[in-house]
C-alpha cells in the first residue's frame, strides 16, 4: 500500500514575507497580484477579518482598515521554494512539485529506512522546515494522492493536529461518510452538480457505485476518483519534470500608455524572463512572438522564424525589436505586453553550431553572467536598460547597453 504526503506551506506569500520582515508577524498582511490589483494571498489574521481572496485593492483598502498591503515578490517566492524542496529531496528523490507551495512525496517503504513510523517522518519533515527554512506547513498523509489532499486540508483546519493528518485505510471508510464531493481535489462546481444530479453527495456515496456507471457518466476520471478514494493509488507520484511546448512572459502596465520606449522596455524585460527559463530547463527557442493589447483589449500579434534556436535574450531581442516596429503605432494606447517562445528543442539535441561570430559568443557570456548575479541576489537586480543616442537628432531612438 502507498503512503503519499502531501506537503504544503501555509499562507506561502505572507509567511515569505514574514520570514524577510518579522515585524509582518501576527498582523493582517495581504500579498497583490500583478501592479497591486487584487489579493492574491492573505495571513490568518487577514483571513479572520473576512478579506476574500481576489479581492480589488481599491475596494480592500475602503472597507479594511488597519491592513498591511505588499507588492508581491515573486523571486522571493521562488527563491524558498527551492530551499523547501531541496530539503524534501533529502528525504526522497520521489517529489511532485504540484505548485510553488506543494509537494506530494512518495514516503513507501521509508519507515523501515528510517527505523520510525510514517507519523514521525512527517513531523521530522515539518519540524526541520519551519526550523531551518522558517516557513510553516501542513502536512498529509495517505495511501493515494487524493487523499493526501483531504488529509492535508485536515492538518490546516483542525489545530488539534498541530499541521498533521494521517489517514489510513482502516479510517478511509468513516471519513468519506462525513466528507461532501465537493471537498475533494480535483471537484469543481460543475462535476458537483453532476453528481448532484443523480442524488450523490458524499463521497462514500461515489464508492459504491458501479464502476460501469461512474464510467458513463464521467469518463476515465470517475473510475480513478473511486479508486483514489477507496485508498488505491491512480495518480503516483511523477518526479519526472515535464517540459514546456511554449514559455510565454506577459503582464499588464501600471497605467495605460502610448510611450514607445517604455513599451519596448518591457518587452525586453519579458525577453528575459522567458530566456532565463529557456536557459534554466536546458532549451532553445525558435519561433519568437511579440504581442501587444490595447486599452480596449484588441491584441496585435507578430511572429518570426529564428535563424537558428537561441535562449539569448540579447540576439532575440534584435528580432523582438523589428516584431514592435511593424506592430507599435503611435496613435493608439497600449495596456499590456508580452513574448511567447515557441518550437522548443533542447540544446543537447540542438545542431551545434561551430564558427559562431564574436557578438554571438559575448552575448551567451553576459546572459551567463546575468544568471550567475540574479542567482546570487535576486531575479530582477539588474535590468537592460537604454540610453538616448546623442546624435538622433529626434533623440527618441533607445540603444541597447550591450549592443
Amino acid at each position: 500500500m502507498a503512503e503519499i504526503a502531501l506537503v504544503d506551506c501555509n499562507n506561502f506569500f505572507v509567511s515569505c514575507e514574514q520570514l524577510m520582515n518579522p515585524a509582518l508577524k501576527n498582523k493582517a498582511v495581504c500579498v497583490l497580484s500583478n501592479n497591486d490589483g487584487c489579493i492574491i494571498a492573505r495571513s490568518k489574521e487577514a483571513k479572520e477579518m473576512g478579506i476574500p481572496m481576489g479581492y480589488p485593492l481599491f475596494k480592500a483598502k475602503r472597507e479594511f482598515k488597519n491592513v498591511i498591503y505588499i507588492s508581491r515578490n515573486f523571486s522571493l517566492y521562488h527563491d524558498i521554494s527551492k530551499r523547501v524542496i531541496t530539503k524534501l529531496m533529502s528525504y526522497t528523490p520521489d517529489i511532485e512539485q504540484y505548485s510553488i507551495d506543494e509537494a506530494f512525496l512518495d514516503l513507501t517503504g521509508l519507515k523501515k529506512l528510517y527505523r520510525c513510523s510514517y507519523e514521525e517522518i512527517i513531523y521530522k519533515i515539518k519540524t526541520e522546515i519551519e526550523e531551518e527554512i522558517g516557513v510553516p506547513v501542513s502536512i498529509g498523509l495517505a495511501p493515494s494522492k487524493t487523499l493526501a489532499k483531504l488529509a492535508c486540508e485536515k492538518a490546516k483546519k483542525d489545530k488539534t493536529l498541530n499541521g498533521l493528518c494521517r489517514i489510513k485505510i482502516k479510517d478511509i471508510d468513516e471519513i468519506l461518510k462525513k466528507t461532501y464531493i465537493e471537498d475533494i481535489w480535483g471537484i469543481g462546481k460543475n462535476t458537483a452538480a453532476l453528481f448532484h444530479k443523480y442524488g450523490i453527495n458524499k463521497c462514500s456515496e461515489i464508492v459504491k457505485q458501479n464502476e460501469f456507471w461512474l464510467k458513463k457518466i464521467w469518463g476515465k476520471r470517475g473510475l480513478e476518483l473511486k479508486m483514489e478514494l477507496s485508498g488505491v493509488s491512480a495518480y503516483p507520484v511523477n518526479s519526472k519534470i515535464e517540459l514546456p511546448k511554449s514559455i510565454q512572459k506577459t503582464s499588464a502596465f501600471s497605467h495605460f500608455t502610448q510611450d514607445k520606449e517604455f513599451i519596448k522596455g518591457s518587452l525586453h524585460y519579458h525577453s528575459h524572463q522567458v530566456c532565463s527559463k529557456l536557459r534554466k530547463l536546458g532549451l532553445q527557442a525558435e519561433i519568437i512572438y511579440v504581442m501587444l493589447r490595447t486599452k480596449d483589449f484588441r491584441v496585435f500579434a507578430e511572429k518570426i522564424v529564428l535563424p537558428e534556436p537561441s535562449d539569448s535574450e540579447f540576439l532575440i531581442n534584435q528580432y523582438a525589436d523589428k516584431l514592435f516596429e511593424k506592430l507599435y503605432s503611435p496613435e493608439i494606447i497600449y495596456r499590456s505586453s508580452g513574448i511567447y517562445a515557441e518550437k522548443l528543442s533542447e540544446k543537447s539535441s540542438a545542431q551545434l553550431f561551430l564558427f559562431e561570430d564574436e557578438k554571438t559568443q559575448k552575448a551567451k557570456k553576459i546572459a551567463q553572467i546575468w544568471d550567475n548575479i540574479e542567482s546570487k541576489y535576486g531575479r530582477n537586480c539588474f535590468q537592460v536598460g537604454t540610453i538616448q543616442d546623442p546624435q538622433e537628432e529626434n533623440k527618441k531612438h533607445g540603444q541597447n547597453f550591450f549592443s
